[in-house]
């Protein structure tokens, strides 16, 4: 029993670090553009969208189709970011254990 008392010392600490993390990820800001930096776009480590900025000189009504297009690429871009950070920093934790709904 010694040992499945030390497994449970071991996956709570893992969880106070986990939860440490996903503490200081909701704090990051990633962020990414597109267009040439048209169009430039925040997320936070936990792929929350927290600002879309357009440079006025893309906005032009015929354009509107190339315009949605560039923000949604900068989007993704933003979002892939964040998450690349995110499971690097909890995949230190996890040691490459693969636990459903971490990522």
């Amino acid at each position: 029993m010694k040992n499945l008392g030390k497994i449970l010392r071991e996956a709570q600490k893992m969880q106070q670090e986990m939860a440490k993390i996903q503490q200081e990820l909701a704090q990051e800001r990633i962020e990414s553009s597109a267009g040439g930096g048209a169009v430039r776009v925040v997320v936070s480590g936990t792929q929350e969208i927290l600002e879309v900025k357009i440079s006025p000189e893309v906005v032009n009504p015929k354009e509107i189709e190339m315009l949605e297009d560039m923000i949604l690429a900068a989007l993704r871009e933003a979002l892939a970011k964040s998450r690349e950070r995110a499971e690097a920093k909890l995949g230190r934790i996890t040691a490459g254990l693969s636990i459903p709904g971490i990522f």
